[in-house]
């Protein structure tokens, strides 16, 4: 892309064709460049079954290309029409408790229904020959936000895949047994047709069934977009993407298998006012979702202009807001911004969702934060293309935190996310940006390594890490990681497991702590959910505990691994303490880092064509100083050394070498 792009989802289907041109004009005004159409569609294409309309989709469509609008065409399947779940209410998906979800929402569908399948592919044939060469089309949007909410199917239909899928993962049942440990309450399988999904029991389930359940899950979606992926592709040479999900409260997928089959890589991402820092939290999912692009530019398909509707408690956003917001995208690494939606709905279950033309019109604040976003954009425009550098990478899984809450755990108050998310806050306040990668990920070239609460390692990405240090990186590590392999299966011999030798401990007992409980260390700070009954064999100890249920107990340490170092936290630091152990890590490891960010203020670098570029947003309320030289891209103003932020502001600098 030439330009960072602005986007909206536009349902016209809601609307009468004197709005349609009205939208289209507006959306001239206010720097639309890419529109989603035809995301819901399928119900207006086609009414009845067989029975194709397209007269206003064509319209639309024709008054988008007019107005120079480029589109990301969605092929209208991501919800079941009427007709189709009445004629064949088998499609219909079931919940783990064995109960049916019926219509009335959206994702009213079981994906490895071969009747959904047929129809839903048949409706995505006849809008790729319709439009597959239009001059306007950019994108293809297969579905939308899959596995939102139907993710895990438990009919007969799913337990029939799953066990096909059970079949080509491990090929003899005497090798699921080994692997799903079912000698434990005599669960030992005799035939592959005694296998159920992990539905709703009287008892704890068998947990490495519920993660194979969740990984077959993930793949049956994956297998359904590439079936409409192979249609579009036959009738069209646009790229095809579906919107991700990287956001707090959404893990069903694991995109780390997904990302290779998508020409872009695109995430939904809204700001979640149940975290305790929502701003940070956008980040993370920012820095994640590049990681899932391979640290290429990706797309923001969807956020809110203001409120969403299905939070408890749903916020608007504040002045300027909306501006940090996306520039945070922006920064770590988006080249296209897309909101849901452009024209707020009048009916129906997201009436009270903001959108880029509120109810009230156009002589509205949060119109005249559109115009302003819209000219920041443009103005912003060179940067596009470039990407972003970082030395530091955070390893995260989605097998890992389906695993890490299970049934049966040491202690339900320890949530992965939660512990993924204080690693990268602590970098984020010291200006450090990471690249989030796999387990699996090449981490030749970065400095430091984070790993935070990695329950399953697999034992080549246990070997890949160990050999990391040895040739001279530089390695933090949380509690609770490495205790079991791929298969949930606990690694013998002491905690944590896969990391003992590169960390040098060994921990033979957990000892959680009770929620609102804490623990105090020698070096002054403060921890909380965990301890462990942890002793050194070549680490050295930073910090014991001073109370607790371990006083005298290492609690933070460090270990020489080859040509490298090795840190352990044995305990959930407070944010403080967090901050001041990744400090001291990240300066051993001779990352640059900026001292006096603290909360509140992002800085970020992207790089490319022989520029550079420098992202401040100051989600705080005074002002900030930044060295800085160059050009402010936004006010247009000359940066001499310092570069000032208002409370709430933002600026871009492409940066020169100082005189």
């Amino acid at each position: 892309m030439s330009e960072i792009v602005l986007g909206c989802d536009y349902n016209p289907e809601q609307w009468t064709p004197d709005v349609w041109r009205e939208d289209v004009a507006l959306m001239r005004e206010a720097g639309v460049g890419l529109v989603a159409v035809n995301i819901f569609g399928w119900s207006s294409l086609e009414p009845s079954p067989g029975r194709y309309e397209f007269d206003d989709l064509d319209e639309v469509v024709g008054l988008l290309h007019a107005g120079g609008i480029r589109l990301n065409l969605g092929t209208g399947t991501s919800s079941p029409p009427p007709w189709l779940t009445t004629l064949h209410p088998e499609v219909l998906p079931v919940a783990a408790d064995g109960t049916t979800r019926f219509p009335g929402g959206r994702q009213a569908w079981c994906p490895s229904s071969p009747v959904f399948r047929d129809r839903a592919y048949a409706l995505v044939r006849q809008v790729a020959r319709r439009y597959g060469d239009h001059p306007a089309l950019a994108l293809w949007h297969v579905s939308n936000e899959l596995g939102c909410h139907n993710a895990l199917c438990y009919c007969e239909t799913s337990a029939e895949a799953f066990r096909s899928w059970l079949r080509r993962r491990y090929g003899k049942i005497e090798t699921l047994n080994e692997a799903w440990g079912t000698a434990f309450w005599s669960q030992r399988y005799g035939d592959w047709a005694e296998i159920q999904p992990p539905r709703a029991a009287l008892s704890i389930r068998n947990p490495a069934q519920i993660v194979d359940f969740h990984r077959f899950s993930s793949d049956e979606l994956l297998d359904y977009y590439r079936g409409e992926t192979e249609i579009l592709r036959a009738h069209s040479a646009a790229p095809v993407t579906t919107n991700f999900m990287v956001t707090a409260h959404i893990r069903n997928l694991d995109y780390w298998s997904w990302a290779p089959e998508m020409d872009v890589i695109a995430n939904d991402h809204y700001l979640d006012h149940r975290l305790g820092d929502p701003a940070a939290e956008l980040s993370f999912a920012a820095d994640l979702t590049r990681g899932l692009a391979g640290g290429r530019p990706w797309m923001l398909m969807e956020q809110s202009a203001g409120a969403v509707n299905w939070q408890p408690h749903n916020l608007t956003k504040g002045p300027g807001e909306m501006l940090r917001n996306t520039l945070t995208h922006v920064a770590r690494g988006a080249d296209a911004v897309c909101f849901f939606q452009w024209r707020a709905s009048a009916q129906g279950a997201e009436k009270f969702h903001s959108a880029l033309l509120p109810h009230a019109g156009t002589d509205t604040v949060a119109w005249r934060e559109v115009l302003r976003l819209s000219a920041t954009l443009d103005a912003i425009g060179e940067v596009a293309g470039t990407t972003v550098q970082a030395d530091v990478a955070l390893v995260f899984s989605w097998e890992s935190w389906w695993a890490a809450e299970g049934e049966a755990r040491p202690s339900q108050a320890v949530r992965y996310l939660d512990q993924v998310h204080a690693a990268h806050r602590a970098l984020r306040a010291l200006g450090v940006t990471c690249d989030v990668v796999s387990p699996d990920a090449d981490l030749t070239g970065y400095r430091l390594v984070v790993v935070p609460c990695l329950y399953m390692v697999g034992d080549l990405a246990a070997v890949r890490i160990a050999d990391y240090v040895a040739g001279g990186g530089h390695l933090l590590v949380t509690f609770f990681s490495g205790i079991v392999d791929e298969r949930d299966r606990i690694r013998l011999g002491g905690y944590p497991g896969a990391f003992r030798d590169v960390l040098g401990v060994r921990a033979e007992e957990f000892a959680p702590l009770k929620p609102g409980h804490e623990v105090r260390l020698s070096n002054g700070a403060t921890g909380s959910l965990w301890t462990e009954r942890l002793r050194t064999t070549t680490a050295e100890t930073v910090a014991t505990y001073a109370d607790g249920p371990l006083p005298g107990t290492p609690a933070i340490t460090r270990n020489d691994f080859g040509d490298g170092v090795a840190w352990y936290a044995a305990t959930a630091l407070d944010d403080d303490a967090m901050r001041e152990l990744t400090r001291h890590v990240v300066r051993k490891a001779e990352v640059d880092l900026d001292e006096r960010l603290g909360d509140g203020l992002e800085v970020v670098r992207r790089t490319g064509g022989g520029n550079s570029y420098l992202f401040v947003v100051n989600h705080g309320a005074n002002a900030v100083e930044q060295p800085a030289t160059g050009h402010d891209l936004i006010s247009g103003a000359r940066v001499d050394g310092v570069l000032r932020v208002e409370g709430g502001g933002v600026a871009v600098v492409r940066e020169e070498e100082p005189a």
